[in-house]
């Protein structure tokens, strides 16, 4: 399997060969050097750990800087474990030559926040009747019963925060892999505004 830490750079398109237009994602993924792996007899679970983004030391920790120095890695603004990746030494140095044209890949990231949401948008629901009088145009309606039970269940969809949220966006299709300037082109939208941080990982 295949995994890389990345920055979304924003949206793009190229053309197929039969000059149908495709839709993609820059995604800026990698170097990504592998500052720990985690062994299931040792740890309890199979994982290794990557660094991106390069940020000056003085922004980390101690104690953060010496894990990343004792590596060979620089002072990194994300640290992220992928489980079951393989066999993967400390040290090495892992980039988009990983993953070709073709791949399903998942991408993870938090979604760009909406803020405070009524329920017609944050939930889908249908407005109310928009004729002369009506005090119901886009008011959730009712939330439960009075006398019995006497209380809103969990779990009523309401309004409320919307977005801010870790996403993951499954079998994406990578349509270019330029190594030369770490760049994967994945078809359609990825979670996350642009300069975003990304998981990328084989399906």
């Amino acid at each position: 399997m295949a995994a890389l830490i990345g920055k979304k750079l924003g949206m793009s398109q190229v053309f197929a060969d039969d000059g149908t237009r495709v839709p993609v994602t820059v995604i800026e993924a990698g170097p990504c050097p592998v500052t720990a792996v985690r062994d299931s007899e040792r740890d309890g679970y199979a994982a290794v750990q990557l660094c991106f983004g390069e940020i000056p030391e003085h922004k980390l920790s101690r104690a953060e800087l010496g894990h990343l120095k004792k590596a060979g890695a620089p002072a990194a603004r994300t640290v992220v474990e992928f489980r079951d990746q393989g066999d993967h030494e400390v040290g090495e140095v892992l980039t988009v030559e990983q993953f070709e044209p073709g791949q399903k890949v998942k991408v993870s990231g938090v979604a760009i926040g909406k803020g405070f949401q009524g329920t017609i948008r944050r939930h889908n629901f249908g407005r109310g009747p928009v004729s002369h009088g009506s005090h119901n145009v886009r008011a959730p309606g009712s939330i439960g019963a009075s006398a019995d039970p006497a209380r809103v269940f969990k779990g009523v969809r309401m309004p409320g925060r919307m977005g801010g949220k870790r996403v993951t966006q499954r079998r994406l299709e990578v349509v270019e892999v330029d190594s030369d300037r770490n760049l994967l082109l994945v078809k359609g939208g990825v979670p996350g505004p642009p300069n975003s941080t990304l998981e990328v990982r084989s399906e």
